[in-house]
């Protein structure tokens, strides 16, 4: 009875949830209007709902209620009561080798095909592994935070007061289970951000001067430019975003991470920005571009449900925009620093051959972070300059 109520909560949750809106938006107000639900009740439901968008389009045709049960047994390790209800004869083996797991339910479903997990594989950038990419959708991501070195002893003797497992990545990163409240764990929440490891890496890319001039041209929150602004404290920065309200969020990080001395500037960057920054010339940029957000669909993974191909081209072309506008900005032989949180062969090497074979830039490297072997989201970078005269 108990697993066929937490299917019924699967179903109504599915039922209920807008495509286009973030699952990790929606469940909370699902959770506040069915306060009846206890938190083991939350759990599980988040759980079933998570993995079944871990499924990705593979096995599509089936109905809601099977295919969450395939999802169940491919995405968990520990048996569970859902699992041992509707399909005892799986829960016996999950704890197997997930291709083993895979070839067991190919049995049952012939037509299960793991590229229809995540369907545009082949428009994948060429260093990354396809399989171990199509796999890692059925693992959840780790949660990475970055110490404040001042603090690092702190953040890690109140995760171990709290029993709180943890891996030092090196450089202050620390991978946590998903779903650790640190906010009722970490005594100061100053002490630390929330940043996934290749997010941190690629600050390994940004290699600033004292008393320097950056723009982190698309800031968003401003993760990048903590990152630089701890490699080097004494540059002058300039953070801008198309988002009034996202750079509201910047400020409060900033204040809180000690960050005070910096411009903002609310820009689009499709369109021509001479008249707020004609007089600014920059050692240094960081363009953490528009993407599909495809290397952090192991997070997110309702989005392989609700993307469409076109999308590809779509961001290609506004990263292409965007790129030829910031550049203008940049001194020569000084660095762009190029990033997506993409997986797409088109929105990473491709933009970079653009700004090399039409916009005259040199690249000095270029790379695929791999988080897919680190549960963590797969991202790209490239530092690229503009020749000295």
């Amino acid at each position: 009875m108990k697993a066929i109520n937490q299917l019924k909560t699967f179903q109504r949750i599915l039922d209920e949830y807008p495509a286009e809106t973030p699952l990790g938006k929606f469940l909370p107000g699902f959770y506040r209007q069915n306060k009846q639900m206890g938190s083991n009740d939350r759990k599980v439901a988040g759980r079933l709902v998570y993995n079944y968008f871990r499924l990705g389009r593979a096995l599509s045709a089936l109905p809601a209620d099977e295919r969450v049960v395939v999802a169940e047994f491919l995405c968990n390790t520990q048996v569970n009561s859902f699992l041992q209800h509707f399909k005892p004869d799986w829960a016996a083996c999950v704890g197997f080798e997930i291709k083993e797991k895979i070839s067991i339910v190919k049995k049952t479903y012939p037509a299960f095909d793991i590229n229809d997990v995540f369907p545009w594989i082949n428009e994948v950038s060429e260093e990354i592994d396809k399989e171990a990419l199509l796999l890692s959708f059925f693992v959840q991501p780790d949660l990475f935070i970055r110490t404040n070195p001042n603090f690092d002893h702190l953040v890690r003797a109140d995760l171990n007061k709290a029993a709180i497992v943890f891996k030092d990545e090196g450089n202050g990163c620390l991978a946590l289970p998903n779903g650790t409240k640190l906010e009722t764990v970490i005594t100061n929440p100053n002490w630390y951000v929330v940043q996934d490891r290749s997010s941190q890496q690629t600050a390994q890319y940004f290699k600033p001067q004292k008393w320097e001039a950056w723009w982190d041209a698309c800031a968003a929150s401003g993760g990048k430019s903590l990152l630089l602004h701890g490699l080097e404290p004494t540059i002058k920065l300039v953070v801008s975003d198309i988002r009034e309200s996202i750079l509201a969020n910047l400020d409060e990080r900033f204040r809180s991470a000690g960050l005070l001395k910096y411009q903002k500037k609310q820009l689009d960057l499709t369109g021509n920005v001479d008249q707020e920054l004609y007089n600014y010339a920059f050692d240094g940029i960081i363009l953490d571009a528009p993407c599909s957000g495809s290397g952090t669909w192991g997070r997110t993974p309702e989005m392989i449900a609700q993307f469409d191909t076109h999308k590809i081209e779509f961001f290609q072309r506004l990263q292409k925009t965007i790129a030829a506008n910031v550049i203008k900005y940049l001194k020569p032989g000084q660095p762009l620093i190029y990033i997506t949180c993409s997986a797409f062969k088109a929105e990473n090497e491709d933009v970079v051959k653009y700004l090399v074979e039409e916009k005259g830039l040199e690249l000095e490297e270029m790379q695929v972070l791999k988080g897919y072997e680190h549960k963590a989201d797969t991202m790209f970078v490239a530092r690229l300059h503009i020749p000295a005269s």
